[in-house]
């Protein structure tokens, strides 16, 4: 029987759910490495009772990655509205933190729970530990928390992490290392995607590794993180962070997106990202440019458009 392709993605946040929901439908076998900087929230409060990676991502990932009846899904991602100590709680976070105390280790949790919700393909964190996020801003500034970040409405210099020796995870190094495909986003760029590639060794995998490098650019701005970001500034915040020859192919959308929804977007800060052909271009690296947007309430990526140009660079 032929083997499945092994396909490895990084990030965190909404973006990168809705990528492994349209992912999971392929004859593929799939590695998430999920951030571990989440401070806020849910997320923050169980980091800081249970002394525990941020559970908030992991859940969104396992949820997507799930093969189960959608009311089981719904069950796993409610989040209570009422009760004293567990508003503003989803179950699946108190489930993971649940396993974490159990088994006293964050990832058997995880595999525990991937089984019993019959996810397609392994979750993994990025790091063994929780990682502090910390910016330094365009004037000097230096804000602590990932949360905070994008509170500050002022131009990001760069991110970096608040302990440079936080190690990997052995599981996700070995996953970058015999993947056949290695994908980057899409996602929050500096506060779901750089916190995985700050992790020591996790960027150093990626650089050595063979198999074919991509990065997924948001479609959407991000107020606070990337205002008025074309889709080459998106690059070049991945290059001043973790340098050249890290990605071989960028996939962007080329379409204009309808106005109804750029002026709801407006109104909460966020824009189009504009195409930068020529400075893409500029880059060395290739191109994949399609229209790669599903409209819904909200403008997302089209998980099977995206996943159909994902897997024909392995065909290649």
């Amino acid at each position: 029987m032929k083997k499945q392709p092994k396909v490895v993605v990084l990030g965190g946040g909404t973006g990168l759910s809705v990528l492994l929901r349209g992912l999971k439908r392929y004859p593929v076998d799939i590695t998430a490495i999920v951030t571990v900087a989440d401070d806020g929230g849910s997320s923050g409060r169980l980091r800081r009772d249970y002394d525990m990676p941020p559970p908030g991502d992991v859940r969104n990932v396992i949820a997507a990655l799930s093969e189960v009846e959608p009311l089981v899904e719904k069950m796993f991602q409610h989040r209570f509205k009422v009760g004293d100590g567990i508003t503003g709680h989803s179950l699946g976070n108190l489930l993971l933190a649940a396993m974490h105390d159990i088994t006293g280790d964050f990832l058997t949790g995880i595999r525990e729970l991937s089984r019993v919700l019959n996810v397609r393909g392994q979750v993994l964190p990025a790091a063994k530990n929780s990682i502090i996020l910390c910016a330094e801003l365009e004037d000097g500034t230096i804000v602590q928390g990932e949360s905070k970040i994008p509170l500050s409405n002022k131009k990001i210099k760069r991110v970096f992490l608040s302990d440079e020796k936080i190690e990997p995870l052995r599981e996700s190094v070995k996953a970058i290392q015999e993947a056949d495909l290695i994908v980057i986003g899409p996602g929050s760029l500096y506060t779901s995607i750089l916190p995985n590639l700050l992790v020591n060794g996790i960027s150093t995998s990626i650089r050595e590794a063979t198999a074919p490098r991509v990065y997924v650019c948001n479609v959407m701005t991000q107020p606070g993180e990337t205002t008025g970001y074309t889709a080459g500034d998106h690059i070049q915040a991945l290059i001043d962070h973790v340098g050249h020859n890290f990605i071989d192919v960028v996939i962007a959308n080329n379409e204009k997106i309808p106005s109804e929804y750029l002026d709801l977007y407006l109104e909460e800060g966020a824009s189009q990202v504009t195409y930068d052909e020529e400075r893409l271009k500029s880059f060395g690296i290739g191109l994949l440019c399609d229209n790669i947007i599903q409209y819904g309430t909200l403008v997302r990526h089209d998980a099977q458009r995206v996943s159909d140009l994902l897997l024909g660079l392995i065909e290649k």
